[in-house]
């Protein structure tokens, strides 16, 4: 059975909201029960007797992540299904063991780079890959009560009794073992790198100092302190000031910011210049060529990538194909054409060979691969780039789909295009996680760039619609 996903609870990167107010613990046990249910059932494919599911489950460290954890295990084991607990741990961890350990679906409970009172559930599949969107709509279905829908009588979903009742197993080991598979990936000794962390107090406080350290790395460490309320607070990716001031007064070769699930990673290099998504793609492609892993030397970025980013690598003679925003959909595209690199401005890096999903520690490993191979800097692999200034800023608003069919707004988005011409580009873009739009801006100048974007948020104020 097929259903249209409506795209009520679950966006582009799963159910998010602000925990208890649009997230709530009642709804995910609804999740858990779902699952539970759904992984044992003929609707799912299964067609093995008494089959008991098993479902693993990650969180970050924001105070509601526990909450929202023992709700899905709750629904989960009452569905007569194993929930195994990987406690603190990071999103591609959740995605590495589901894959490896031939789990039915995995979950991780995070709001990634959203402030600590946000919160989201994201379900991955037994590939580690994102949970399809058929799936997802049955999972909406359930939650508004539309059994129907899932073709059972009654209700809700049968509940599992006596011995059938599901098993609740500490899987600490798993998350280990994912520890163990980043280091293994390393060649090099990190003995003569001074490295910097901002682990963002978030799920990687503990497995980035755990895979640094063994691999020798004299780390200074920052945003290891979680308290459950500052999670990406002032740190981490959204914040990478404080990294790069780190990195030039402690004289660090290299400094790695993550986010609060720690699927995204932001570099600094040696002179304290922030090395974002683009740079990062930039020089692992390279890296991917010479060694004759560039699959169809092809990379996959987004269409929030600098213009500049782009004729760099023509320079290069590396191709690209955009997809629109969300790591989902550069993950798609991938798989679709066989590509093994691509990723986003912001963080997000998805090397194929190793991952199905964004992993910001893979991609610092890698990073610091490259250094050691070439005997080089993170400065100095990113020469040969070219970036146009760019500037993001982000309005949050009551309809986003209101914004987007005003005529004004179209005018005056139009008008800006003209100005900036040949020199650059405008986009206007919805945000798949918050109320908020995205207006981002290339020019000539840093200048241009606030002039232009704030002539289009003026329109959108004055319109009414700021929230």
């Amino acid at each position: 059975m097929e259903i249209t996903l409506k795209n009520k609870y679950f966006g582009t990167d799963g159910f998010r909201g602000e925990a208890n107010v649009n997230l709530t613990s009642i709804q995910a046990y609804k999740v858990g029960r779902f699952l539970g249910w759904y992984y044992g059932s003929a609707l799912s494919g299964n067609n093995k007797p008494c089959y008991r599911p098993k479902i693993v489950i990650g969180k970050d460290t924001r105070r509601s992540s526990y909450m929202l954890e023992y709700s899905i295990v709750a629904g989960i084991t009452a569905s007569g299904a194993d929930a195994y607990m990987l406690h603190v741990t990071t999103t591609p961890s959740v995605s590495y063991v589901t894959s490896r350990d031939e789990f039915d679906c995995g979950i991780m409970i995070t709001a990634s780079h959203n402030p600590f009172y946000d919160n989201g559930i994201k379900v991955i599949n037994r590939h580690g890959e994102k949970l399809d969107d058929s799936t997802t709509a049955l999972i909406e279905a359930y939650i508004d009560g539309e059994l129907d829908l899932l073709g059972v009588e009654g209700d809700d979903l049968p509940l599992a009794s006596g011995e059938k009742v599901g098993a609740i197993i500490d899987y600490v080991s798993g998350r280990n073992r994912y520890v163990a598979y980043l280091i293994s990936l390393a060649s090099n000794s990190y003995k003569n790198l001074k490295i910097g962390l901002d682990c963002a107090n978030g799920a990687s406080w503990m497995i980035a100092k755990s895979v640094f350290g063994a691999l020798g790395a004299q780390l200074t460490v920052v945003g290891d302190e979680p308290n459950g309320m500052n999670i990406n607070e002032g740190c981490g990716s959204m914040h990478v000031d404080k990294l790069a001031a780190l990195v030039r007064e402690k004289h660090l070769d290299m400094g790695f910011a993550f986010d609060g699930d720690a699927d995204r990673c932001l570099a600094v290099d040696e002179n304290g210049n922030i090395v974002d998504g683009d740079a990062i793609l930039y020089i692992l492609a390279k890296r991917l060529k010479a060694r004759g892993m560039l699959n169809k030397n092809t990379v996959v970025p987004t269409i929030m990538s600098n213009s500049g980013f782009f004729k760099s690598l023509d320079a290069i003679d590396i191709k690209t194909e955009q997809t629109t925003v969300g790591d989902r959909f550069v993950y798609e595209c991938m798989q679709a054409n066989d590509y093994s690199l691509g990723g986003e401005q912001s963080g997000h890096i998805i090397i194929k060979k190793y991952a199905t999903t964004g992993d910001g520690l893979l991609t610092a490993i890698m990073l610091a691969e490259e250094v050691c191979d070439t005997k080089s800097s993170l400065g100095k692999l990113t020469e040969g780039l070219t970036v146009y200034p760019q500037l993001v800023k982000n309005v949050k608003v009551k309809d986003k789909e209101a914004v987007f069919n005003d005529e004004e707004v179209k005018k005056v988005f139009a008008e800006v295009e003209a100005l900036i011409g040949g020199e650059g580009r405008a986009l206007l873009r919805k945000s798949g996680t918050e109320p908020k739009i995205r207006v981002m801006i290339e020019a000539l100048t840093e200048e241009l760039c606030e002039e232009y974007a704030d002539k289009i948020i003026k329109v959108i104020l004055e319109r009414g619609y700021g929230a």
